[in-house]
C-alpha cells in the first residue's frame, strides 16, 4: 500500500512488528494504483455482570464477528505531476456479522443471509504536496488527535472490549485509555520530515453540533528516532472545538430551553513508544473537557433535545500502558492496562470510569495471515454509582493484503 493508505490497515500490521507490505500494485499510465486491505473475524464469548448486564437478555453473549478493525478494501493511486505528489484514496469497511443497527436491512436483531452487513466508507480523500514543503489532505480520513494512540494499540489486530454488542466493529481499547480519533471530513497539512520531527494540523467537521455553526481544530507534533537497535517515537497533540446544548426547533423542550448554548470542548495528549530487540513499550496520557460521551467517542456529545440548564461540564482524563514482545518463534505476546475517567458533574454521584486489562497473543502463519487470541477484562463504574464487569475471550484470524 502507498504511504497515504496505511493509517488503519498498515497501522495494525506495524502493531504486529511485521513489515508494512505493499498491496496489489498496478501501473496505469501516469498513475500507480494500489489495492489493499484486510479480512478478519473472531469467535467471541463475553461474560457480563453487574450493571453491564442488559435486562431480559442473556449475560453471556457469543458471536462470530469482526474485531476493532473492520474488514476493509482500499483503492488508491498516486502520481507525480508538475512537481507535485498527487494521490487519492477510497477505503470501504464492513463487518462479517449482521447483528447490529448499522446493517443494511435496518433490522437490529436479524442475522444470517438476510441480515446483511454495513458498508462504511471511512476514507475518501485527495492529497498533494512535495517532500520539500509538506502535504495537504482534503476529504475524509482518520482524525489527527488520538491517531497515534489507536494505531499503537495492540488490539487493532484483535477485539479488545465491546464484543457481543451491536455493530460491525468492537471497541478495542477505545474508551478505556484513549479517545477515539474518529473518521471525519477535514482539511489537513503535514510538514516535511525534519530529521525525525513532523507536525500536522487540521480543520475538521464539528461534532456535537445542532446548527453546524462550528468547526473543530486539531494538531500534533512528533519526533521519531533510531539509534543502533533502538527505535522510538514521542508525540504531543491537542484539539479544540465548541459543542452545542439545548433543544432543536419544534422539539418538546424547545420552550423550556429557548436557545442553543455553546460549550467548550478540548483535549491534549502526550505519548511515547520505544522498541528494542523484539520488545516494545507504549505509554499514553490525555486530559480534556467535554470530549467523552461515555465510551471514548465524541460522536454523541451533541446534547440536542436536552434543556441547557441540565447540562454539566465534565473533565476527562485517562491513558494506557502496553508491553509486547516477539518470541523466537515469531509469536507476539502483549499485555495492556488503561483507564478513562469522566469526572463527576451536575447530579453525578461519582466519577465515571472504564478500566480494561488486556492480554493477547498474535502469531503470523504467513507474512499476511495472523492468528489472534485475546482476553479482556473491562470494569465500568458509572456516574450513578453502579458497577459492571465484562470479561471477553476471543479467538480468530486476520489477513492483510
Amino acid at each position: 500500500m502507498n504511504k497515504n493508505i496505511k493509517l488503519a490497515v498498515a497501522g495494525a500490521v506495524l502493531a504486529l512488528s511485521a513489515s508494512a507490505n505493499a498491496g496489489i500494485i498496478i501501473p496505469a499510465g501516469d498513475w500507480t494504483v494500489d489495492i489493499g486491505g484486510n479480512v478478519n473475524s473472531f469467535y467471541t464469548r463475553t461474560k457480563h455482570s453487574g450493571a453491564n448486564v442488559t435486562a431480559n437478555q442473556d449475560d453471556t453473549p457469543m458471536q462470530v464477528q469482526t474485531g476493532l478493525l473492520p474488514s476493509a478494501i482500499g483503492i488508491g493511486a498516486k502520481t507525480r505531476q508538475n512537481d507535485l505528489d498527487v494521490a487519492f484514496q477510497f477505503s470501504m469497511f464492513t463487518g462479517s456479522n449482521a447483528n447490529g443497527g448499522d446493517n443494511l436491512s435496518n433490522n437490529t436483531i436479524g442475522n444470517g443471509g438476510l441480515g446483511y452487513s454495513s458498508l462504511n466508507i471511512r476514507q475518501s480523500y485527495l492529497s498533494f504536496g512535495d517532500k520539500s514543503w509538506g502535504t495537504f489532505l482534503v476529504g475524509r480520513n482518520l482524525g489527527v488527535f488520538g491517531s497515534d494512540a489507536i494505531l499503537s494499540d495492540m488490539t487493532l489486530l484483535g477485539v479488545g472490549s465491546g464484543a457481543g454488542s451491536q455493530g460491525s466493529s468492537t471497541l478495542g481499547r477505545i474508551g478505556s485509555g484513549y479517545i477515539y480519533a474518529d473518521w471525519k471530513a477535514q482539511i489537513a497539512y503535514t510538514t516535511p520530515n525534519f530529521n525525525g520531527f513532523e507536525a500536522a494540523v487540521a480543520v475538521t467537521e464539528g461534532t456535537g453540533q445542532i446548527d453546524n455553526q462550528n468547526l473543530g481544530y486539531e494538531g500534533k507534533a512528533s519526533y521519531s528516532f533510531a539509534a543502533n537497535d533502538v527505535t522510538g517515537k514521542i508525540w504531543v497533540g491537542g484539539k479544540d472545538l465548541k459543542i452545542q446544548t439545548g433543544a432543536t426547533a419544534g422539539s418538546a423542550t424547545a420552550a423550556a430551553s429557548g436557545v442553543i448554548t455553546e460549550r467548550d470542548a478540548r483535549a491534549s495528549e502526550i505519548g511515547a513508544k520505544l522498541a528494542f530487540a523484539g520488545a516494545e513499550l507504549v505509554g499514553y496520557y490525555y486530559d480534556g473537557k467535554n470530549v467523552d460521551s461515555g465510551n471514548g467517542t465524541a460522536i454523541n456529545t451533541n446534547a440536542a433535545g436536552n434543556v441547557s440548564s441540565s447540562w454539566a461540564d465534565r473533565d476527562n482524563n485517562g491513558g494506557y500502558v502496553q508491553a509486547t514482545y516477539v518470541l523466537p518463534f515469531k509469536t507476539k505476546i502483549g499485555a495492556s492496562w488503561g483507564k478513562s475517567v469522566i469526572e463527576k458533574g451536575g447530579s453525578d454521584v461519582r466519577d465515571a470510569e472504564r478500566e480494561a486489562t488486556i492480554v493477547g497473543a498474535y502469531h503470523p502463519l504467513t507474512k499476511h495471515l495472523n492468528l489472534v487470541a485475546e482476553y479482556n477484562h473491562l470494569d465500568v463504574e458509572n456516574a450513578a454509582g453502579t458497577n459492571g464487569k465484562s470479561k471477553t475471550a476471543s479467538l480468530g484470524a486476520i489477513l492483510f493484503f
